[in-house]
């Protein structure tokens, strides 16, 4: 089997059911260079403890995930989101700062869906951005850059009302690129007629913070939040969207964020081996030498 490629890094969702430790031992065993890791791991140990096992595995540190989920009118349950997103920040600084050289401090958001007995996407969206406003001058103290992350349409009620990637940059305008910027999930915009040339403007205005990668595949599961794949296994042409990614001057690290339960279920070390073969067929060949 091949090394696996020096820019891969494992997103900690695709062996959920790992505990930290574990997670961080199977992702150096098999010679990943790079982790992004989730917070109810991270909380599990403590901030403190997490970051002395990210600094002792070795590893980069490429994302925290996931912060967000502040669609909601104003009232306490939205100050309380707010206040945990400012909590998501200093999680990310701790953490990037613990990782090993050419960590980086992002912060992944996740909007939030449509709240209860709302049809209102406009006014959902518009509050998105006035979070990310309350939130920016906290991000910007601890150099950690918000990366605005669009799901698929079909997430839009209970997920996330920002549905695209050009949605994402126009909420990210009003803020310096190093403070809010966007997440390129291939599973979520791959179907978008204008993902060429959102990819583009996203990399003309310093906007792409992080690259995620995984696979779409039919049928769907009944919970489709499960309907992710190994790159390659699926339909997405990660040719196009990883050359236009590179295109931008894109030279971080590349997460695979998968969410599958039989994936889950699999043993973390066999299926970070079989992310890393996935990757290196599908992804890697995209990218420079």
């Amino acid at each position: 089997m091949n090394a696996p490629h020096p820019r891969l890094s494992i997103n900690q969702a695709t062996i959920k059911h790992a505990d930290l430790a574990t997670a961080l031992r199977v992702t150096a065993d098999a010679g990943v260079p790079a982790i992004g890791l989730w917070r109810e791991p991270v909380q599990e140990v403590g901030l403190a403890t997490a970051a002395r096992m990210l600094t002792d595995s070795g590893l980069r540190f490429t994302t925290h995930c996931r912060s967000g989920f502040f669609t909601m009118p104003e009232g306490p349950a939205r100050r309380a989101s707010i206040d945990d997103n400012r909590i998501a920040i200093e999680e990310a600084a701790t953490l990037a700062a613990a990782g090993a050289p050419g960590s980086t401090a992002i912060l992944v958001l996740v909007a939030g869906g449509l709240p209860e007995g709302s049809r209102d996407l406009v006014g959902a969206r518009e509050r998105v951005r006035d979070a990310i406003g309350k939130l920016a001058p906290d991000a910007q103290a601890a150099g950690v850059t918000l990366a605005i992350e669009p799901l698929h349409p079909m997430y839009a009620s209970d997920r996330c009302v920002v549905s695209t990637l050009g949605q994402a940059l126009d909420i990210a305008a009003d803020f310096a690129p190093e403070v809010v910027g966007a997440t390129v999930d291939t599973f979520h915009i791959w179907w978008d007629p204008d993902v060429q040339a959102a990819i583009a403007r996203a990399g003309r205005e310093g906007r792409i913070a992080t690259y995620q990668v995984c696979d779409w595949k039919t049928p769907l599961p009944a919970d489709v939040l499960l309907s992710r794949h190994y790159p390659g296994d699926g339909v997405i042409d990660f040719g196009a969207l990883t050359e236009a990614v590179i295109a931008t001057g894109y030279d971080r690290d590349i997460e695979v964020e998968i969410f599958n339960e039989e994936i889950w279920a699999t043993d973390p070390a066999l299926a970070v081996a079989r992310t890393a073969a996935g990757f290196g067929r599908a992804v890697a060949p995209h990218l420079p030498a």
